[in-house]
């Protein structure tokens, strides 16, 4: 009797073992960052900032703003720039249609830094 259970035993330890490592169904959710709505038009602001300032390099940037006027809007954006050493920001306001979003005008406002 103790061979048959001891049998019984090592049979179980050798069917089940091997699935404690690799567990048949895990339900794993993968969460996607949603795009922000100005992810688009801040794309826009540093390529027009590059166009400008070809040499500089845009180290960091935030989106300040989305103003609704009418039928269109404004986003603006800040950028800091370094050129040689020479640290500066540069303001970017992207005017749009809301509904077709046809941009307008675009105007980049260079403003230098005291760093």
């Amino acid at each position: 009797m103790n061979k048959s259970l001891i049998a019984t035993c090592l049979s179980l330890v050798f069917v089940f073992v091997p699935f404690l490592d690799n567990p048949i169904e895990i339900n794993t959710v993968h969460a996607e960052k949603a795009n922000p709505s100005h992810a688009k038009w801040g794309k826009i602001a540093m390529k027009k900032t590059a166009e400008k300032y070809p040499s500089a390099k845009i180290y960091d940037y935030l989106h300040v703003k989305r103003e609704q006027r009418g039928n269109y809007s404004i986003e603006t954006f800040k950028l800091w720039l370094d050129e040689n050493n020479n640290k500066f920001e540069v303001i970017v306001t992207i005017h749009f249609d809301t509904k077709s979003e046809n941009i307008s005008k675009i105007i980049l406002q260079r403003q230098d830094t005291n760093t």
